[in-house]
């Protein structure tokens, strides 16, 4: 089979929710993300066979939204494109399924990422199609309902969280402590100019009337709060109170409502020689776990325990770890169980700070992992993520010294 190579990745900055992209649709920033990503690796649009690109929450974005980000970032007609909802690794499963596509010869070169605007999400009048002849209505929030509810239970992805944080005896102070780590580590990363090697811009216009409208760019991500502090998250009130429990997950230790979108090109090996591409990665493996809903904050971890064992491997082999902060407690119960060296784990703040939009983190996280072991001089890199429905999900990668 051939062997896989990441030879461009890009990610649009990240935005608050109602922030500064609010502007633009997900299959804008995806588009946006797909252009860098494709500029980065030098590649001819008209070389790549296929588009792949995740996306969680997709009501009211139209068919096949990730059709949509390939012509909006200017690939072919001809260019087949195809989307992912794997909830939170939407953007991971995209890249893994390219690079399964292309181990098996049926493709040689694919743009594969996430897009999300949580912002843009809409809500929905359920009960008009059939009758609502006269009198009030009700609207579902479908930001709610498709992205952040679990579909068998109905319960919220943080109440979840918080009955994990109470079976693995967590405490608010670990998960506050961890929030403060990501927000002051992100920081430190958007001054050293870490992230630019990620990011490519964003353009908007500023709303400023059209005589006098121009366009600015957006360049850096908009969550992290440098202001932050342990007194400040220790104020803050539970959101969830999971039965027998006064509830530790806050608004401050789980991560944001987001805007954004990853991608990189994936390719095989052979291919990249052939175009005179340098690979920044080569894709070793990856593993899929499925657990029961509920259980699934340690998902990660289970899965990182598979994709291990399946490549003969010890956890200390790893020189990084980037796991998606869907909740603070999600990183810390994983690291109960795999019994990590935290100095090696998301290394510059994770989704708490940086930003969780659904279909875009499993991407963000891969492309975060590339660069920061390029950095570092190259090694081993993991970079795993949980998914609503009780799955996980996780790829080993290594760089070149």
């Amino acid at each position: 089979m051939a062997e896989t190579v990441i030879i461009g990745g890009a990610r649009t900055p990240f935005g608050k929710f109602g922030g500064v992209l609010k502007g633009r649709p997900a299959v804008e920033l995806g588009g946006i993300a797909l252009q860098g990503a494709l500029r980065r690796s030098g590649i001819s649009p008209l070389s790549v066979d296929e588009v792949i690109m995740g996306m969680a929450i997709q009501a009211g974005a139209g068919q096949n939204p990730a059709r949509q980000a390939a012509l909006f970032a200017g690939f072919n007609a001809e260019v087949p494109a195809e989307t992912v909802n794997k909830v939170c690794a939407s953007g991971m499963r995209s890249i893994t399924l390219a690079s399964q596509i292309i181990a098996a010869g049926d493709a040689e070169i694919i743009a594969a990422g996430g897009m999300e605007s949580m912002s843009n999400v809409p809500y929905a009048m359920r009960d008009y199609r059939f009758g609502k002849r006269m009198g009030d209505g009700t609207a579902t929030d479908l930001l709610q309902r498709d992205g952040l509810r679990c579909a068998t239970e109905g319960r919220h992805m943080g109440d979840y969280a918080d009955s994990i944080a109470a079976e693995y005896g967590i405490s608010r102070t670990e998960q506050d402590e961890w929030a403060l780590r990501s927000h002051e580590r992100a920081v430190q990363g958007i001054l050293q100019g870490i992230f630019a090697a990620e990011i490519v811009p964003v353009p908007l216009e500023d709303g400023t009337p059209p005589a006098a409208s121009h366009v600015f760019a957006v360049e850096t991500d908009e969550p992290p709060r440098g202001d932050t502090s342990l007194k400040k998250l220790a104020a803050l009130r539970p959101a969830f109170a999971a039965a027998g429990t006064t509830g530790t997950i806050t608004a401050g230790n789980a991560p944001g409502v987001n805007d954004g979108a990853a991608a990189v090109i994936v390719t095989s090996k052979a291919r990249a020689i052939r175009e005179g591409c340098a690979p920044l990665a080569t894709i070793l493996g990856h593993a899929a776990v499925s657990l029961e809903p509920r259980l699934y904050p340690i998902a990660p971890a289970l899965a990182v325990q598979k994709l291990l064992q399946r490549q003969g491997l010890q956890l200390d082999a790893v020189d990084r770890i980037e796991l998606n902060e869907a909740f603070a407690a999600v990183v810390l119960a994983c690291g109960r169980l795999l019994g990590w060296d935290s100095d090696k784990v998301n290394v510059h703040g994770g989704a708490i700070a940086l930003g969780h939009p659904v279909g875009a983190s499993g991407a963000r996280i891969v492309g975060t992992l590339v660069n920061g072991l390029r950095r570092r001089g190259g090694g081993l890199g993991i970079a795993a993520v949980c998914s609503g429905g009780g799955q996980g999900d996780a790829v080993l990668i290594r760089v070149e010294g």
